[in-house]
């Protein structure tokens, strides 16, 4: 690695963008981080003016490296060392709530289940079957 670079998973734990440098590590690994369009190992370096897409929890944050730092900063630092491109995320009331049986209820009857495809939509079995 050259002097002006750092590893994208150090970098990306150290400017916030997950909790954790194990959490950054399996991003990479999983292959939902990109730096400029292509996907990288958790020791890839990134350099200022690099591109990392870091996809986490159904959300992708697109930020531009400004900076590289090595340590973990405060929130307002870690600020300064990036430019954040990523789109907003959607509004509380667009995300679907997921349907949740009742502890102890048991498995789903046969009418329970077809209710449930019939709520998401999905194609059921044909008659006859």
């Amino acid at each position: 690695m050259t002097e002006g670079s750092v590893r994208v998973d150090v970098w990306i734990w150290s400017v916030r963008l997950v909790k954790t440098r194990s959490a950054a590590t399996a991003a990479c690994r999983g292959g939902h981080v990109r730096v400029n369009d292509e996907r990288v190992k958790p020791a890839a370096p990134v350099r200022p003016g690099d591109e990392v897409r870091v996809r986490l929890d159904g959300r992708e944050r697109i930020v531009v490296v400004q900076r590289v730092i090595r340590k973990r900063v405060g929130a307002p630092v870690a600020q300064e060392c990036l430019i954040d491109k990523s789109p907003p995320p959607p509004p509380r009331e667009a995300l679907i709530p997921i349907a949740r049986r009742d502890r102890g209820a048991g498995r789903p009857t046969k009418r329970d289940r077809r209710e449930l495809e019939r709520l998401r939509a999905l194609p059921h079995d044909p008659p006859g079957r």
